[in-house]
C-alpha cells in the first residue's frame, strides 16, 4: 500500500456523499473512484470532488488494484453482497449501517472478514460525536460505576422516507425505523455500556402510518405504485448477560404529543447517571442526599472526519476499529429478536454458542 490510502466509494446518494467530503480533507486518504448504479449520478460527483476515476459497476471498482479501501452505501440488501465481494478481494471496508438485512447474511460478512484479514468498520457516526466522546470518557473513568439500565430511542412523529422505495420494502431494507434509525441508537447504547452480550429480547412492532400513506417525511424519494410493509414504531426491551437492560423506542411517525423528536440515550449507573438528548447532555448523582446535576460540554471535532481519520488509521496500523464487524453483527441479532419477538408475542432468547 502506498502512503496514501486510496478510496472506492459505492453509492454517490447522500450518504456516499458525506464520506466523499469527509475523506477529501484527509491527508493521508484519497478519494481515487467512485460507482453507482445511475452513473450519472456517480460522475457528477466526481466532478464535484475531483475524483479522477468512475467506474461502470460495482465490481469493476472491486477488482481494481490501485483501491485499498471501500466505502459501502447503498440500499441495505446490497450490503452483504458488495461487502463480502470487497473483502475478497482483499479491500478494506468502511460498511454504513445497518450491516445487513438480517443477522445470517451479517454473520457471513463477519465470517468474509475473518478469512481476509483485512479491517471491517461499521459506520457509526454517533459514536464520534462530540456528546458521545465526552460521554464516554466519563464512563471509562468511572464516573457512573456500573450501568445496569438504558433507555433510547429516536421518536419522529411525521418522517416515513421515501414511501414505496426500498425504504419502505422488508425484502430490501430488513425493517422500517428499527433498522434504519434504531440501529443507531442501539449501536451507540451498546458502545457506551461496555458492549455487553444480549441475551434475551422482548418486542413489538406496528405498522399504523404506513400502510395509509400518511406520516409521510421529506427524506427519500417516494414511489406511490410501491408498498409498505415495515413497521412504522417499534419498541422492545433487552437484556444483557450482566444483568443490566435497555429499553429501545423508535418510530418514523407517530402521535407522540409532547415528546421530543430528537434521538435520546438515558444511563442509569450505580454512582451517578448521564443522558444525551439531541444537542444536549447531562450527567446526575447523589451527593449528601442531595441531587446534583451537570452539563456535559461536547468535546470539539467533526463526527464523520473523526470516523474517517480512525477508519484510514486502522488501515495503516493494522488494528481493530473501534465499531467492529461483530458489533454490527450483534446490532442485527437484536433486531431480528426484536421482529421475531414482535410475530410470535414471546420473548426470544438469544443464544451465542
Amino acid at each position: 500500500m502506498s502512503s496514501i490510502v486510496k478510496i472506492g466509494i459505492i453509492g454517490a446518494g447522500a450518504i456516499g456523499n458525506a464520506h466523499m467530503g469527509a475523506f477529501q480533507k484527509l491527508e493521508g486518504a484519497k478519494v481515487a473512484a467512485i460507482t453507482d448504479t445511475f452513473l450519472p449520478h456517480a460522475e457528477q460527483r466526481a466532478q464535484e470532488h475531483n475524483i479522477p476515476l468512475v467506474h461502470p459497476s460495482p465490481q469493476a471498482l472491486l477488482e481494481d488494484p490501485d483501491i485499498d479501501a471501500v466505502v459501502i452505501a447503498v440500499p441495505n440488501k446490497f450490503h452483504a453482497p458488495l461487502a463480502i465481494e470487497a473483502l475478497r478481494q482483499g479491500k478494506h471496508v468502511l460498511l454504513e449501517k445497518p450491516m445487513s438485512i438480517n443477522s445470517e447474511t451479517a454473520r457471513e460478512i463477519v465470517a468474509a472478514k475473518e478469512q481476509s484479514g483485512k479491517i471491517l468498520m461499521m459506520a457509526h457516526q454517533m459514536r464520534w460525536e462530540g456528546l458521545s466522546r465526552a460521554l464516554k470518557g466519563e464512563i471509562e473513568e468511572g464516573k457512573l460505576g456500573r450501568i445496569y439500565n438504558a433507555k433510547a430511542g429516536w421518536i419522529r412523529k411525521k418522517g416515513i422516507p421515501g414511501w414505496g422505495s426500498w425504504f419502505t420494502r422488508m425484502d430490501e431494507s430488513g425493517g422500517g425505523p428499527l433498522i434504519d434509525i434504531g440501529v443507531h441508537m442501539l449501536d451507540l447504547t451498546l458502545y457506551m455500556m461496555g458492549n455487553p452480550k444480549p441475551v434475551s429480547v422482548f418486542g413489538t412492532t406496528y405498522a399504523e402510518f404506513g400502510p395509509k400513506k400518511t406520516g409521510i417525511g421529506s427524506w427519500g424519494t417516494p414511489n406511490w405504485e410501491g408498498y409498505y410493509d415495515v413497521e412504522d414504531l417499534a419498541t422492545a426491551l433487552i437484556k444483557f448477560d450482566n444483568g443490566a437492560t435497555l429499553s429501545l423506542e423508535v418510530s418514523w411517525a407517530a402521535h407522540a404529543a409532547g415528546l421530543s423528536e430528537d434521538p435520546f440515550i438515558y444511563l442509569m449507573g450505580t454512582d451517578a447517571g448521564a443522558s444525551i438528548v439531541g444537542s444536549t447532555g447531562k450527567t446526575v448523582t447523589h451527593e449528601n442526599n442531595i441531587i446534583i446535576e451537570s452539563s456535559l460540554a461536547p468535546l470539539e471535532g467533526d463526527a464523520r472526519q473523526l470516523m474517517s481519520e480512525h477508519f484510514v488509521a486502522c488501515i495503516r496500523e493494522g488494528k481493530e476499529p473501534i465499531a467492529t464487524a461483530l458489533s454490527g453483527y450483534t446490532n442485527n441479532r437484536i433486531l431480528d429478536a426484536i421482529y421475531e419477538s414482535s410475530k410470535t408475542g414471546n420473548e426470544v432468547k438469544l443464544n451465542w454458542d
